[in-house]
């Protein structure tokens, strides 16, 4: 059994048929899917889905394209919202460089509101991270030198640099369909050497579809063929990369029941 431990099934992308995809992902093997915040304010919509589902659950937080949107969304808010028992993380936050949709200071702001919610609550923190590698690793740092937080660093698509102070603070990685294309060689070799109990996979469905899947909408049906990628790099079975990474799950989203 596998999980999609990052999805947003809140997209519209899924409305008209999410009872097919939710059917779909049962077939592939997926048993448990956690469907992510981007807006705070939005965060209804997204609970709405994991109160329908028995087997999908959420976040509650605000991506960095919408920091500046939400800067009054305090730690404390955060943390109260998690208190649902449907809510199993927080996030997702972080730094994204390519886009800039929202001004750095108010991505670095948010990052640490949501840092603090994630340490007050013990749930875990799911990073967003592009071309933001050397400020994002700074960051971890210090708010980590304030005490210690869960994290993922999801849908990994960073260097190595990063991956290794993730790592060096507690942080698990997550891998998606990237690691599936064909000129994802680097990502690949990052997944090698990833150790084998921080290690996750996801969709972050609808988009990155994997192999042969790509540029098609992605839905968590398709974290098998992440995970069938993940065991051939790693010289393992489909199987065993199956086992750790729902373990890992579980160890870092430790909210969620097991079946």
């Amino acid at each position: 059994m596998l999980v999609d431990s990052h999805c947003h099934l809140d997209f519209p992308d899924f409305a008209a048929e999410l009872d097919a995809i939710v059917a779909r992902a049962a077939a592939a093997g997926v048993n448990t899917m956690v469907t992510i915040s981007t807006r705070v304010r939005r965060f209804d919509q997204v609970l709405a889905i994991a109160e329908r589902y028995e087997n999908i659950y959420c976040s509650v937080g605000t991506h960095p394209h919408n920091a500046h949107e939400e800067l009054d969304v305090t730690a404390d808010e955060l943390a109260r919202l998690a208190e649902h028992p449907k809510v199993v993380a927080i996030g997702e936050a972080g730094l994204d460089y390519h886009y800039d949709n929202s001004p750095r200071e108010a991505q670095a702001a948010g990052l640490r509101t949501h840092i603090a919610a994630a340490r007050a609550t013990g749930l875990p923190l799911v990073i967003h991270a592009r071309e933001a590698d050397d400020d994002l690793a700074a960051i971890l740092k210090d708010e980590t030198e304030k005490g210690a937080f869960p994290a993922v660093l999801h849908c990994f698509s960073s260097g190595r640099a990063l991956a290794e102070a993730g790592l060096a603070i507690g942080a698990y990685v997550s891998f998606s369909g990237i690691l599936t294309f064909k000129n994802a060689n680097e990502i690949r070799s990052i997944a090698k050497d990833v150790p084998a109990d921080r290690i996750l996979v996801e969709t972050d469905a609808p988009y990155l579809a994997p192999t042969p899947h790509r540029g098609k909408r992605n839905e968590p049906a398709f974290v098998a063929k992440t995970a069938a990628t993940l065991a051939e790099t790693r010289g393992v079975s489909f199987p065993k990369i199956a086992e750790q990474t729902t373990a890992n799950f579980h160890r870092l989203f430790a909210k969620v029941p097991r079946d």
